[in-house]
């Protein structure tokens, strides 16, 4: 039995060193695990931390930073609801405030009147002004009276303390050329500033070309530069209706109008906008583009001009360049008026100040030719002499366009 044993332990070494590198020695039980539990020949494994970004979160000093940001997150939350209703406290007692001021106010409280208010807000020169510098446009005038009128009286209803809110000032001016749609847009923005729904009251001209762009994300920064310029008065875009074009849906114009329309319902107490053109173009603008007619609350016609008023332009004209227009020359200039809105190309005041030019040429042609070429008088002049237009400087006008020859008439 010992024998057995004996050679069974004998194998075993054999086994193994055997299976040992070549030459190397056998290592015993003792060396086997002298000094270190670890089979393997190295320590076993300690917990160092290592890298895991989670680590931090066992540490004590971020969890005390993470409750304090969240308790001055709630403190702030608390802070800023004290703060709305503070707010809406307030609101309630001026409320209150006025409610009992409206009440005890007698009804015979003296509020000012009309004219003290026309005249001390410069509303009244204004309107002076509209009726100096235009000639007829009777129905034009009435309805900016009007707009005046509710812009007068809404002020007066604030300083008793009423409620009151901005009115719609977006305009739409529809008429032909030269009838006189930017001079009614530069008063209203005048008027305007005077009431106080205007900071500067200037008027910005723009067309398609100053509003829509030529390639992809160029139109948006267009428009609201224009939009930009023209806060705190009025941006009048001239022809609005090229801004939309029906069979290309791509077109860039569309954008710049959905812009417009955002403006226009946002920012009407800081900025007026005004649209003009002809008024069958416009009408189709509107029908494609609804929200922008709804938008608008001042819808004005322009009506062309009669004959005599269009001489009566040429009068303001003429006082304005401190020009003398004779009875005569009035005569022949209501011929050529009379004959000139039967040909293309009429403008009403737009003709009339291109035929003013011509006839101011035509003066200085004939004072020339006699003081300086055929020295008369001895080559000088009187006052009288450069302030006059006669009917032979009308007279070139007329002959121009009842030319028998239809090629040489001049449609100026």
């Amino acid at each position: 039995m010992k024998f057995a044993a004996i050679t069974a332990l004998g194998l075993a070494l054999t086994s193994v060193k055997a299976f040992s590198p070549m030459g190397a020695p056998l290592r015993t039980n003792t060396q086997l695990y002298d000094g270190n539990p670890n089979p393997f020949g190295t320590k076993s494994l300690e917990f160092t931390g290592g890298s895991d970004p989670n680590n931090a979160n066992h540490k004590k000093g971020n969890l005390d930073s993470r409750l304090a940001a969240a308790d001055t997150e709630r403190r702030k939350a608390q802070e800023a609801a004290e703060q709305r209703e503070r707010a809406a406290e307030i609101k309630r007692e001026e409320l209150l405030a006025k409610i009992k001021f409206m009440e005890d106010m007698p009804d015979d409280k003296p509020a000012g009147s009309v004219d003290e208010f026309m005249f001390k807000e410069g509303v009244n020169d204004q309107l002076t002004k509209l009726d100096h510098d235009l000639v007829g446009l009777i129905p034009v005038k009435k309805r900016v009276k009007e707009i005046a009128a509710l812009l007068v009286l809404d002020k007066m209803r604030r300083k008793l303390g009423f409620e009151t809110g901005v009115p719609s000032l977006h305009m739409s001016f529809t008429g032909a050329p030269g009838t006189g749609k930017t001079t009614v847009a530069v008063r209203m923005g005048q008027i305007l500033a005077k009431m106080g729904y205007a900071r500067s009251g200037h008027v910005v001209i723009a067309t398609r070309d100053d509003l829509v762009g030529q390639y992809v994300g160029h139109t948006a920064p267009k428009t609201k530069e224009m939009i930009k310029k023209a806060f705190g008065g009025v941006l009048l875009v001239d022809e609005a209706y090229y801004l939309y074009n029906a069979a290309n849906d791509r077109d860039y114009g569309q954008e710049s109008i959905e812009i417009l329309l955002n403006v226009m319902e946002n920012n009407k107490d800081d900025l007026v906008i005004a649209v003009a053109g002809y008024k069958d173009r416009m009408d189709k603008f509107f029908s494609y583009i609804p929200g922008m007619s709804s938008r608008i609350g001042n819808h004005i016609d322009f009506p062309n001009y009669s004959s005599n008023e269009l001489v009566g332009i040429a009068e303001v004209m003429a006082r304005d360049l401190e020009y003398e227009i004779g009875p005569d020359a009035y005569a022949v200039f209501q011929q050529y008026i009379d004959e000139r809105m039967k040909l293309p190309y009429f403008s009403n005041a737009r003709t009339v100040r291109n035929a003013m030019d011509r006839a101011r040429m035509n003066s200085a042609i004939r004072t020339f030719d006699r003081f300086a070429i055929k020295g008369e008088n001895g080559g000088e002049c009187t006052v009288d002499d450069l302030k006059r237009i006669g009917p032979e400087d009308f007279q070139v006008l007329l002959d121009d366009i009842t030319s028998a020859d239809a090629s040489r008439k001049i449609f100026s």
